[in-house]
């Protein structure tokens, strides 16, 4: 069997990354593509994972992003219609479900995320199946144009596909110039280019802005700040506000093992705030709209702390590195009792997409 993977963010690097090798171990060819975008290229190089770059990210704009998704698909069109692979499987992409849907390939479409709206509406309807972690509930998805019986759920949460045979690297710390003794803060910044984020964050600026001030401002003796941007405008925007107070970082790096050595971490959504509570890591999450279905989980699980206020935020981190030792201790353990229970997602793609060959 042939399958056409489309990779368009370094979590679907992880985790299409992690399928693609399972299927190609299994005697499946595998076709990757994927899109101009800084973190994905370079992540996809670090992996040594070979994928052909169609088109580009969209911007901010809703216009940038139609017009980008539309050249997409013309591009992808030609090519898929020449390779005309047996299958199609994305993380939500738009332009593999439109160009599957309309060379009339099966496609299967993952998703973790109901709170974008818009990427939902836009590949659901034209999907064969839909895998989602199942306490995600069926309805939710019925509401962007699934059918019961095209859902098939996992009891995991997405990172889960990446992080079960993880072995952390603790090489990440010297490569930064970290000092092992003294604690660090790892913050990732939020999706400012997402659609379902458009409009909530000002032009210039971050939610985790003011969290970083506010460490400055307010410590004696400020913990190493290691700061995660996604685009090169925030890195320009961060190191110009910053200069040498914070590490920002300007290329990927080992995620995960960054994380695990984290003392705190702070999310503005996505899914290194997932990865970091699954590792035990201590998190808190500024997501600047309402918690997503998956971060209500982990908060009611006691592995992620929600506070939005920067004043908040530092005085929860202080409280955290008073006790790091014990923190963390508990942490884990929550996280590793929590993770046991939970199966592989990439079998349950893998079973399916067999069942159906």
């Amino acid at each position: 069997m042939l399958v056409w993977l489309d990779l368009l963010t370094p979590k679907q690097v992880n985790f299409l990354g992690v399928l693609s090798s399972r299927l190609e171990a299994r005697g499946h060819s595998v076709f990757r593509t994927t899109r101009r975008y800084k973190e994905v290229n370079e992540l996809l190089r670090q992996k040594n994972i070979n994928a052909v770059s169609v088109g580009k990210h969209g911007g901010r704009s809703l216009e940038g992003k139609l017009t980008a998704s539309a050249q997409r698909i013309s591009q992808l069109s030609k090519m898929i219609n020449r390779l005309k692979p047996d299958l199609s499987v994305a993380f939500a992409s738009p332009e593999a479900a439109r160009v599957a849907f309309g060379l009339a390939i099966p496609h299967y479409t993952i998703n973790d995320s109901p709170h974008a709206t818009a990427v939902a509406r836009l590949t659901i309807p034209l999907a064969a199946k839909l895998f989602s972690p199942s306490l995600i509930s069926k309805r939710v998805w019925q509401k962007l144009g699934a059918s019961r019986e095209m859902i098939i759920q996992y009891n995991a949460l997405d990172p889960m596909g990446w992080l079960r045979t993880f072995i952390p690297n603790p090489a990440i710390l010297s490569e930064l110039n970290l000092d092992v003794s003294e604690p660090v803060v790892v913050l990732r910044l939020e999706e400012a280019f997402a659609a379902y984020l458009l409009g909530r964050v000002p032009e210039q600026e971050s939610v985790t802005i003011p969290i970083i001030n506010e460490i400055i401002d307010t410590s004696e003796t400020p913990p190493q700040i290691v700061v995660l941007p996604r685009y090169l405008e925030q890195i320009r925007v961060l190191r110009g506000m910053f200069n040498n107070r914070v590490t920002v970082l300007r290329k990927v790096i080992d995620g995960p093992s960054l994380l695990f050595f984290a003392s705190v971490f702070v999310g503005a959504g996505g899914t290194m705030t997932a990865e970091a509570a699954l590792l035990g890591t201590p998190t808190l999450s500024c997501f600047p709209r309402e918690p997503t279905i998956v971060e209500q989980y982990l908060v009611k699980k006691k592995l992620v702390y929600r506070e939005t206020k920067p004043k908040r935020v530092v005085k929860r981190i202080n409280q955290i590195l008073g006790d790091l030792e014990t923190t963390r201790k508990l942490q884990r353990e929550k996280a590793r009792k929590l993770t046991s229970t939970m199966e592989d997602p990439i079998d349950v793609i893998v079973r399916e997409i067999e069942r159906n060959t």
